[in-house]
Formats: structure tokens, C-alpha cells, sequence
């Protein structure tokens, strides 16, 4: 396949949307340290538009809370980097796309804009299904080092696509 983007995301890409066209399924994404990494990783697979609802790139705090109705007083008290952030981007663009399945990131690519608590690095995933309880939080915080920038949106779009596969079926046979 003619790509610019690494194999290993285009693999793991295709994994997602080959997963959800089987079972008839959309996904959305709220995209903030990735720039839209994992939607251009997505729409490089041929017939993704039978999967893909919506990215939406969010990356300053006025348009989460513009955008996905993140609300401006989470944002202050949490910071745009945590797992409250997350969980609101997820839901606000479910909310607005209405697809089945829907996944934010957040986080702090670097080099600069890390602290103590919040190292360059640190990523937050939230993944949110449709019809699921709004207070089931489904989040993660990652932290990825000493791979620069483009390592770390490289690593928190692999994330992010493994956190959209569906969970394998569950055995019934003992």
C-alpha cells in the first residue's frame, strides 16, 4: 500500500476496520496530542468511510469546550491532560456524531509543556460505547518516554487504535 505513515499503524488501522465493517459497526474520534494521527491512519484503508463516522481535533482547550462541551470548569480544575478531559471528549463526540463507538485522546507530546505531575509523554485514552452509562468511565493514562514527539503521537495512536478494537467474544465452552 502507498502510504506515508508506519506499517505498524496502517496495520493496526486496518485490524480496526476490518473489525467493525464485520459486525456493522461506526467509530468517532476526539483527537487532541495526535492531530488527527489516528483518522489519516484510519481513512489510508480503503472503504474506512463504511467505519468512520467523525474525527473531530480538538487541540486547544476552547474548542473542547466549543467543540465536544467540555466543560470550561473540568478544564481548569483537572487540566486538559487527565482523565475527566478524556472522558468528556468522548462522550461529547459521541454525542455529536452518533456513532457506536468513540475514542479521545489527550495528552502532552512535548517537547515542552510537561510539569511534575504531568510529564512530556503522559496520554490520556477514554473510550465510550453507545447506550452505555455515562458514568462508566472507560479511560487510561498513559506514559510513553524518551521517544520525541513524533514517538509519542506515534505510540498514542497505536494505543488509541487498540483501545477501538471490540473485545474478543467470550467463550462459553469450559
Amino acid at each position: 500500500m502507498d502510504t506515508l505513515l508506519p506499517p505498524e499503524l496502517v496495520d493496526a488501522a486496518q485490524r480496526v476496520v476490518d473489525a467493525y465493517r464485520a459486525v456493522g459497526r461506526r467509530i468517532a474520534l476526539a483527537e487532541s496530542c495526535t492531530g488527527g494521527l489516528v483518522a489519516a491512519a484510519l481513512t489510508e484503508i480503503p472503504g474506512s468511510s463504511d467505519v468512520l463516522e467523525a474525527s473531530i481535533v480538538t487541540y486547544s482547550n476552547e474548542a473542547k469546550a466549543a467543540l465536544l462541551r467540555v466543560s470550561t470548569d473540568v478544564l481548569e480544575t483537572f487540566g486538559a491532560v487527565s482523565v475527566a478531559v478524556a472522558w468528556s471528549m468522548a462522550r461529547g463526540v459521541l454525542e455529536k456524531t452518533g456513532a457506536d463507538v468513540v475514542v479521545a485522546i489527550t495528552g502532552i507530546a512535548g517537547p515542552g509543556g510537561g510539569s511534575e505531575k504531568k510529564p512530556v509523554g503522559t496520554v490520556v485514552f477514554a473510550r465510550a460505547d453507545k447506550g452505555g452509562d455515562a458514568t462508566d468511565v472507560h479511560a487510561d493514562r498513559r506514559q510513553f518516554h524518551d521517544t520525541g514527539r513524533g514517538g509519542i503521537r506515534l505510540q498514542a495512536a497505536l494505543c488509541a487504535l487498540e483501545l477501538l478494537l471490540p473485545p474478543p467474544p467470550v467463550s462459553l465452552e469450559p
